[in-house]
């Protein structure tokens, strides 16, 4: 789907760059060997997780799969939910094009997956597999996701950052 067809896309033609507040979600996805995957954005040249924002009618399940069908080629299946990220410190955004938004994104994880990742889509210049010690730049939310993620196996509570 274009960004242009997309709900958030509808939305900025009636509200152009003032900041809007929407849900989402994001999702670590790990290899066997404790890998996980990433995406290079092209809007800020940073790496981050796969995910996105909800459309109409859908639920964070169904809208984190998607995502990452869309972005990295993948099919995830058995994804739990680990944390939630909403603090505006963070989640909040000015994209290069000026539109502003504060995401509130509920983080998952799988290990289920089949396929190879690859860029499917407009919106990433690159996909890679990392290991947690040795992660390249991330955008500050996303380093902050991970980071929640490798909290929660610790301790198996679910992360509000």
């Amino acid at each position: 789907m274009s960004f242009a067809d997309s709900y958030l896309g509808q939305l900025r033609v009636l509200i152009g760059d003032r900041l809007v507040l929407m849900p989402g979600a994001r999702i670590v996805i790990e290899r066997a060997d404790g890998s996980i995957l990433l995406q290079k954005r092209i809007d800020f040249g940073l790496w981050g997780l796969p995910g996105g924002n909800a459309e109409e009618g859908e639920g964070l399940e169904t809208l984190v799969v998607r995502e990452v069908l869309e972005e990295t080629g993948l099919i995830v299946s058995g994804v739990e939910p680990f944390g939630f990220g909403c603090d505006p410190n963070y989640e909040t955004f000015q994209f290069p094009n000026g539109d502003r938004a504060q995401f509130f994104a509920l983080m998952f994880y799988t290990r289920r997956f089949e396929g190879e990742p690859a860029v499917t889509d407009d919106e990433s210049s690159a996909v890679g597999w990392f290991t947690v010690d040795s992660l390249p730049e991330m955008l500050p939310n996303m380093a902050r996701s991970v980071d929640a993620y490798l909290r929660f196996k610790t301790t198996g509570k679910f992360q509000m950052i």
